[in-house]
Parts: structure tokens; sequence; C-alpha cells
């Protein structure tokens, strides 16, 4: 069921309730075929996997004059690229996923919730590589490497947007590893406390460049 809390913060319309009640039930049903989860998870998947991912939704900028695209890397099970499509629907959501089964999975949930996302099954180096698909607005990636490895995946995209703005929920080195990014990288980066897990961040970086 979904917390009284989460639906309060976002004010999510019933339809969206629905998407993501549906969604958790897809994700019960397909973990008994492959592995989209931790097992350890499963049995907390609201709050461990759709509640984490939903709270990124307050951190989402408000389109000003164009449709925002957001890039999530790694995507997996969808978390928490596909729960922020079924939110924010005015945004376009691009899942980047290397594993076959699980972007049939990400396909399958998409087309059963009629919720509107571009699979992107290729390495993440591999996208980046394409002429034909413009710089997000906004990256996510949940669980995937340390903040050094994600801007190696992200500087081609920074390059190209210096608006850009990346989302990255972190646990508890999320401290150690900003020192470390600090070395190669310029950026502003707002620290917010997870809803969800005492022990985990939430980044919000800004302003990026190469030193």
């Amino acid at each position: 069921m979904v917390s009284k809390e989460i639906v309060e913060m976002n004010n999510i319309a019933s339809d969206i309730q629905e998407k993501l009640k549906s969604y958790q039930t897809l994700l019960h049903k397909w973990q008994e075929k492959i592995n989209l989860v931790s097992d350890a998870t499963l049995g907390n998947s609201w709050q461990r996997h759709f509640e984490d991912s939903m709270q990124l939704a307050e951190h989402l900028p408000v389109a000003q004059e164009k449709a925002l695209s957001l890039f999530d890397l790694g995507s997996g099970a969808g978390f928490p690229g596909l729960v922020l499509a079924m939110m924010r629907p005015d945004i376009s959501v691009h899942l980047i996923e290397s594993d076959q089964k699980k972007c049939s999975f990400l396909r399958s949930v998409s087309r059963e919730t009629k919720t509107l996302v571009s699979v992107h099954n290729c390495r993440i180096e591999e996208l980046s590589d394409k002429n034909d698909i413009s710089a997000p607005d906004i990256i996510t990636a949940r669980a995937l490497a340390s903040l050094d490895k994600l801007f190696d995946y992200c500087a081609p995209w920074i390059e190209l947007n210096p608006d850009i703005l990346l989302i990255f929920p972190k646990g508890a080195r999320a401290d150690e590893e900003i020192e470390i990014l600090e070395q190669k990288w310029n950026f502003l980066c707002c620290t917010h406390e997870s809803k969800t897990n005492e022990d985990a961040k939430i980044l919000i970086i800004s302003d990026i460049y190469k030193k």
C-alpha cells in the first residue's frame, strides 16, 4: 500500500498510485523468473525501492521553455527512472540498461501501466556515442557506481549541456566520494537526507565543469 507520508509529500494522484501498485505486482511476478532486485529486499520492496525512488521526484525541476529529458543510467528494474516517469509524465524519460531480460521487464511495465518511456538496451558508453540523441537535462542513477565513475559516464553529456542536473541517491560513503570527485571536477552539490534510509543521502549536483 502507498505510504501516507509519500502520498502527501508528492500529492500523488490516484491514477499514478494505481500505476505504482501495478508496477510492484509485476516486479514480484517477474522476480520469480529473473533477478531484478535482491531477494532480501523483496519483502519490503515498497519502501526499499518504490518510496526510495519516489522521494527523488521533489527534486526534479519544472520545465520552463521546453520539455525536459531525463536519462536513468543502469536502470535495472526501473529504479528510480521508471517510477519518476510515472510521477512526472511531462518529462521524457530514457531508461538505459545493458541486460536484455531487464529491458524486457521495463518494456512490459511500460506497456501494462501505459507509462511512456524509451528503453535503450545498450551500455551507457554506447548511448553517449550516438549523435541522434540529444544531451539530457537530468541524469539519475541508483546503486550503480561511485560518483567518480558516474561522472566518467556523464562527461560527454556534461560537456554538451552545461545546465545539466545530476540526481544521485548515495549511501554512507557519500561524503568520501564527494571528496574524491573534487580532485577532478568543480561542481555545486546540495545534499538532502533520505526519507527512507537514515544512512543515505540524495545528491543534487549542478554547475559542473572539469578542472
